[in-house]
C-alpha cells in the first residue's frame, strides 16, 4: 500500500513538474507562435492596449455621476474677534478691551451718558465646529465630452493597430533569428567537413614529402588553408552562441536557456519557395500601415471637432447634502449634541464668450494637423504600393539567386574534387588546389547567404502583402 501511494505521489509530482517545464524545442511556426505570446514587444503592446481600455473607462466616467464626501473639523485656538459699534452696546463708555465687556458697572452720577465712540470687540460662534457633506455632481451637457468619448475609442483602435504592427515585426524578427541560427549551424557543418578533408589532404601530403614525392611547400600551403578554416570555425562558434541568445531574446526566453530547433535549412527552403506570392492579390486598405495612417486621420478629425466643441456651453448639475454641529468642547458624539442638516440643489451653466482668439488658434492648428494626416495617408498608399513591388522583385531575385548559387556550389565542388585528384596524381600544384578550395569555400558562403536572403525576402513580401 505504501509503495502504491509513493508511486502515485511520484507520478503526480512528475506530471505537475512537466506542466511547468518551459518549452525549449521549436519548429519555426512554433517559435513564431511562442513569440506571439511571450516576446517582450508583444507584452509591451498588450499593456498599451490595456492602458487604452482603461483610458476609455476613465473618459466615459467623466459623464457619469461623481459622488464625493467631505468632513471638516475646526478648533479655534484663539477665536477671531469682530468689531461692533460701541454706541449700540456701551452706554456707560467703560469698555476698553474684550474682558471689560463682561465686567460693565454703571458710572456713579452719570447713569445716562452720551453715545460713546469706537467699536466693541466680540467673539461669534463656538470654539469648535464639525461638518460633514456629500456632494453629487452630474455632467448634463458638454460637447467636448461627446467628442472625447469617440476620441478614446480611436485611441483604443490605435493601440490595437500598434499591437498588430508589433506582431508583424516580431514574426519577422523571430524568423530572421531562427534562420540565422540554422545558417550558422549549417556553416559550421560545412566548415567541419572542409576541415576533415584538409586534414586528410595534409596528412597524405606530409607522407609524400617524407618519401620525396612532394615538396614541403605543398604541405605548407595546405597548412595555411587548414589554419584559416580552424580560425573560421572558432569565430563561427562564437557567432553561434550569440545567435542563440538573440533568438531567445526575440522569443522572450532567458538568453541563457538552451533551446533545440527542429527545422533544417532544407525544410525551410521547401516552405519558402513559392513564386505564387509574387502575383497574389493585394487590398491596400487591409494593410496594417494603411490602417494606422487612416486611424491617425480619424484622430485628427476628432481633434478638430473637439476644438470646435469648445465654443458650445456646458451644463452641470449638483446636489449637496450636509450636516453640522457646534460646541465649545469636543462633545459632538454625545446624545444631547444637536446637529443641523442642510441641502442644496443647483445647476451650473458655463458659456464661452471671448477667449482673445485662443480657441480659434487651436481650431486652426487642428485643421492643419488634419491636412497633414490626409497627406500622410496618401503618402502611405503610395509607399505601400512601391514597397510591394520592390518586395515582389526582391523575392523573385532571391529565388533566382538561390538557384544560381546552388548550381555554382555544385560546380565548385566538382572542380575542387577534380583538382584534388590531379594534385595527388602529381599533375597539379598546391596553389591550383588551394585556389580550387578557396573558390569552393566562397561558393559555399554565397549559397548560405542566398538561403538567408531568400527566407528574409519571403517574410518581407508577406509583410508587404499583410500576411500574418
Amino acid at each position: 500500500m505504501k509503495t502504491k501511494l509513493l508511486l502515485l505521489i511520484t507520478l503526480l509530482s512528475v506530471t505537475l513538474y512537466g506542466q511547468d517545464v518551459e518549452k525549449t524545442t521549436f519548429s519555426l511556426n512554433e517559435a513564431v507562435a511562442y513569440g506571439m505570446e511571450n516576446a517582450y514587444e508583444i507584452d509591451y503592446a498588450n499593456k498599451d492596449v490595456e492602458i487604452a481600455e482603461q483610458r476609455v473607462r476613465e473618459t466615459t466616467a467623466i459623464g457619469l455621476p461623481q459622488v464625493n464626501g467631505a468632513v471638516d473639523y475646526q478648533n479655534y485656538l484663539k477665536q477671531p474677534v469682530s468689531l461692533l459699534p460701541a454706541a449700540a452696546f456701551d452706554p456707560y463708555n467703560q469698555i476698553r478691551d474684550l474682558d471689560d465687556y463682561y465686567q460693565v458697572t454703571p458710572v456713579p452720577g452719570n447713569p445716562v451718558p452720551g453715545a460713546p465712540e469706537g467699536f466693541i470687540p466680540i467673539n461669534f460662534g463656538t470654539k469648535q465646529n464639525i461638518s460633514a457633506s456629500v456632494i453629487l455632481n452630474q455632467l448634463i451637457f458638454d460637447g467636448s465630452y461627446l467628442i472625447g468619448l469617440k476620441g478614446v475609442k480611436v485611441y483604443l483602435k490605435q493601440g490595437e493597430n500598434a499591437k498588430s504592427k508589433t506582431e508583424f515585426i516580431v514574426k519577422q524578427t523571430i524568423t530572421n533569428a531562427y534562420t540565422y541560427v540554422l545558417l550558422v549551424e549549417e556553416n559550421l557543418s560545412i566548415l567541419e567537413k572542409n576541415k576533415t578533408v584538409l586534414e586528410s589532404n595534409l596528412n597524405q601530403t606530409l607522407k609524400l614529402v617524407e618519401n620525396g614525392f612532394s615538396e614541403e611547400q605543398d604541405a605548407q600551403q595546405l597548412q595555411l588553408t587548414l589554419s584559416a578554416i580552424i580560425n573560421e570555425i572558432n569565430s563561427t562558434n562564437r557567432v553561434k552562441a550569440s545567435a542563440y541568445k538573440l533568438l531567445n531574446l526575440g522569443l522572450g526566453l532567458d538568453i541563457n536557456t538552451p533551446i533545440t530547433l527542429t527545422e533544417t535549412l532544407e525544410s525551410l527552403l521547401v516552405s519558402n519557395l513559392n513564386l505564387g506570392l509574387t502575383s497574389q492579390d493585394f487590398d491596400i486598405t487591409n494593410h496594417i500601415d494603411y490602417q494606422i495612417a487612416n486611424t491617425n486621420k480619424e484622430s485628427s478629425e476628432l481633434l478638430m471637432r473637439f476644438e470646435k466643441s469648445k465654443y458650445l456651453p456646458s451644463l452641470n448639475g449638483f446636489v449637496n447634502v450636509g450636516t453640522a454641529a457646534n460646541n465649545d468642547q469636543f462633545q459632538f458624539f454625545n446624545n444631547d449634541q444637536k446637529w443641523f442638516a442642510s441641502s442644496v440643489l443647483g445647476v451650473n451653466l458655463s458659456v464661452p464668450i471671448f477667449s482673445s482668439f485662443s480657441r480659434d488658434a487651436k481650431t486652426q492648428q487642428a485643421k492643419i494637423d488634419l491636412l497633414k494626416a490626409e497627406t500622410q495617408l496618401t503618402e502611405t498608399e503610395q509607399r505601400l504600393t512601391v514597397e510591394l513591388q520592390d518586395a515582389r522583385n526582391d523575392y523573385q531575385f532571391a529565388v533566382e539567386s538561390y538557384n544560381i548559387s546552388k548550381d555554382n556550389m555544385a560546380l565548385a565542388e566538382s572542380i575542387e574534387s577534380k583538382e584534388n585528384t590531379k594534385f595527388f596524381e602529381g599533375v597539379s600544384t598546391s596553389f591550383d588546389l588551394s585556389n580550387a578550395q578557396n573558390q569552393l569555400y566562397s561558393r559555399q558562403r554565397e549559397y548560405l547567404e542566398s538561403i538567408l536572403y531568400l527566407i528574409n525576402s519571403r517574410v518581407t513580401l508577406e509583410n508587404a502583402l499583410n500576411i500574418k
